[in-house]
């Protein structure tokens, strides 16, 4: 009932581990290389789930629409990749990092506009709470 919990919870602790291993990684190495070499494995290990769990009968399936979204999203993917890899390369990850979760407050005003979900008083607090968090961490 509360798995999307449960996974939401492993996406930030992997998500953490990411950044972390990342800087480790980066040092001495363009940030654009890095980031093809983190794709590449990103691209096997995705593609070997899709085989794993028997699920590649599905592209077939998949809507014009949604492969437009998709390439789209992958596109943005790409993109916030490239920059967070060359932002972690420049500055410091206890820095780099709350910034980027800012896309959190930027992810509510996009659903709220584009896709008409509901934005609470909650919402709106949690969102100040978040962008003036990370100004505290970052200043």
């Amino acid at each position: 009932m509360y798995m999307w919990f449960l996974f939401a919870m492993l996406s930030a602790l992997f998500a953490a581990l990411t950044s972390i291993l990342a800087k480790i990684g980066i040092e001495g190495v363009n940030s654009n290389l890095a980031t093809a070499i983190r794709t590449v494995v990103v691209v096997i290990m995705s593609w070997g789930m899709v085989f794993l769990t028997k699920t590649q009968g599905g592209v077939t399936e998949i809507s014009k629409k949604s492969w437009v979204f998709l390439i789209f999203s992958g596109l943005a993917t790409g993109i916030s990749w490239l920059c967070y890899y060359r932002a972690l390369q420049m500055g410091e990850a206890s820095k780099v990092v709350p910034i980027d979760k800012l896309s959190v407050v930027l992810t509510l005003l996009l659903a709220f506009i584009f896709l008409h979900e509901e934005f609470t008083v909650k919402s709106l607090i949690g969102c100040i709470l978040i962008g003036a968090g990370t100004l505290f961490m970052v200043i």
